[in-house]
């Protein structure tokens, strides 16, 4: 059985977790973890860098604007959630 990203589509966009590796050696989105989509980012978890990292790449794969990007769970922690606006759920499990 494979495991799957879980994606929630609500208000115009949507909502799925996802489970950060700061300091990696090349950005990249790919994988799974517990439901979440895995997520690697060269940027270290110091002043927010990795935060604007996620929603720097984000908005880059999915072609949206950075605004559209929200981080509404976990700023501070690896485990996080992510509001993307104008997007679909089908568009985001194409990432992995």
């Amino acid at each position: 059985m494979t495991a799957t990203v879980e994606v929630e589509e609500k208000d115009g966009g949507v909502r799925f977790d996802v489970r950060v590796t700061p300091k990696a050696q090349r950005n990249r989105i790919g994988g799974e973890h517990d439901g979440a989509l895995r997520v690697a980012i060269t940027a270290a978890p110091v002043d927010g860098a990795a935060n604007d990292a996620i929603i720097a790449l984000f908005a880059k794969r999915l072609r949206v604007p950075k605004r559209a990007v929200t981080i509404v769970r976990g700023p501070s922690s690896r485990d996080k959630a992510l509001f993307i606006n104008g997007v679909t759920a089908d568009e985001v499990l194409e990432l992995y």
